[in-house]
């Protein structure tokens, strides 16, 4: 009907009836919103675009039946005048709520928060607070940070930085690692993710009380677009939104420092004499090389005569029944060990069932490579009688620590099991693997590919249940 009406419009040239901003979305069949590249937001991987900004927005634009068109800014500030200028239907760029914009744009409710952080580098002074602050402290231009600060001059009078106009949060992050530039304030999400990429980042402190995100819409009296997108946002359940911060959040402060600089020299020094190894099982067993290497970095730093006390041997640790399994002959040979290990993890992803999906099979066959896959079978059925989603890795990984405790892990088949160990281990193979990533390129979408066998019977008892596949 909208679109009827703007084509007679058009024609007779007289119609002097004005549509509303859903009725104009509706007619066009596209929900126009202005973002940022940001690991926090939006940005394209070899499958399309993807970010934990694009996941909500996709949303509202499914449920007012159009298309999603993200019009890229340089920085949220822009994304905010997009909206004003009506260039954007909504900005959807990581917003943290301030006094400042919300005079500029109204806020929908927030669905996440952020902790404003000044960060420095290792080895530099580490100010007490802002009065101790110094010189080189600098913002982008426009942004939270700038408003932030100039809140707070009459309560610190001795307080400097600098505004610049061309450098977003992340370029600033970058020169604070690279000792360009001494101070900058940036929010806590962007700050853990890029810690992981220059681990001499470093947080002084926080600025402040968490500040909620939301996205911007136009000020005015037109409610048409902003009552539906409320409406969208108090649909999605703390579940729901928990899954998605889990999916782009949730493991990125696994890793602590030395952990980072460890992967980053042993990338330099080990991860070469296996590299082709580690791709050739990626390609045979149609998984991400990157994420068997973070699986063997995790097992072993890539030490292909390593033994733990348990007795598991190699480059991807493999005990001697799981070898015997996979007709592994020599645990501490480099091409049997991986790729032995990468069967096994696409055993696991592949007879996970049918209805979990991905990435969820993969970070819960990696639970099952660390504590065994009956184990999971037990945390999956403990979620579901607790009111969890067993094909969700958030919620299993919630009920993780039940199995160390006896009024729980005596209910189940397999028992007692150090499940708090494997959220670490997921954790970690998760971090490892982006930063894999991003040392070497973009990732797919997948790192795993799709299930080739799916909802398969649960393996044939196993004893010890100790990553024992069914083969």
């Amino acid at each position: 009907a909208g679109a009827a009406v703007l084509v007679l419009c058009g024609l007779i040239g007289t119609c002097s009836l004005r549509i509303d901003t859903l009725q104009q979305v509706q007619a066009l069949g596209v929900l126009r919103g202005a973002t940022v590249n940001s690991p926090t937001t939006y940005y394209e991987g070899p499958a399309g675009p993807t970010g934990f900004e694009y996941d909500l927005a996709l949303g509202l634009a499914e449920s007012l039946g159009v298309e999603l068109k993200l019009v890229l800014a340089a920085k949220p500030s822009d994304a905010l005048e997009m909206v004003r200028s009506g260039r954007a239907h909504l900005a959807a760029a990581g917003l943290a709520v301030t006094p400042q914009r919300s005079g500029q744009v109204r806020f929908s409710r927030p669905y996440l928060k952020v902790v404003p952080q000044l960060v420095s580098r290792m080895g530099r002074r580490v100010p007490a607070n802002l009065d101790a602050v110094g010189e080189g402290l600098v913002v982008p231009r426009h942004s939270a940070a700038a408003e932030f600060l100039a809140g707070h001059r009459t309560a610190h009078p001795d307080l400097s930085w600098t505004e610049d106009p061309d450098r977003d949060t992340e370029e600033l992050l970058l020169q604070v690692a690279d000792g360009e530039i001494a101070y900058t304030v940036a929010p806590s999400d962007l700050v853990a993710i890029n810690k992981r990429y220059y681990p001499k980042l470093r947080v002084a402190f926080d600025l402040s009380e968490p500040l909620d995100v939301a996205w911007g819409f136009p000020a005015g009296a037109d409610n048409s677009l902003f009552v539906p997108a409320q409406h969208y946002l108090s649909g999605l359940s703390e579940r729901y939104l928990a899954r998605l911060r889990d999916r782009y959040f949730g493991h990125i402060e696994q890793v602590d420092y030395l952990g980072a600089v460890t992967l980053a020299t042993h990338v330099e020094t080990r991860l070469p004499k296996y590299r082709e190894l580690f791709e050739r099982a990626g390609r045979e067993f149609d998984i991400d090389w990157r994420l068997l290497a973070a699986i063997g970095y995790q097992e072993s730093h890539w030490d292909p005569k390593a033994v733990s006390p348990t007795g598991v041997k190699g480059i991807m640790q493999l005990t001697l029944q799981t070898a015997r399994f996979l007709k592994v002959a020599d645990r501490e040979d480099p091409t049997q060990s991986i790729m032995g290990g990468a069967r096994y993890i696409r055993r696991l992803i592949d007879i996970l069932p049918a209805d979990v999906q991905h990435p969820d099979r993969v970070w819960l066959a990696l639970a099952a490579y660390n504590l065994g896959y009956g184990h999971i079978i037990d945390v999956r059925e403990l979620t579901r009688q607790r009111n969890g989603d067993p094909r969700r890795w958030v919620d299993v990984r919630a009920n993780l620590r039940l199995l160390t405790q006896p009024r729980w892990h005596q209910k189940t088949r397999y028992g007692y099991a150090r499940g708090h160990e494997a959220q670490t281990y997921v954790g970690n193979v998760r971090t490892y693997y982006d930063m894999l990533v991003y040392i070497f390129g973009d990732a797919p979408a997948n790192p795993a590919g799709e299930p080739e066998v799916q909802d398969r019977a649960a393996p044939a008892e196993d004893p010890l249940n100790i990553r024992t596949p069914v083969l």
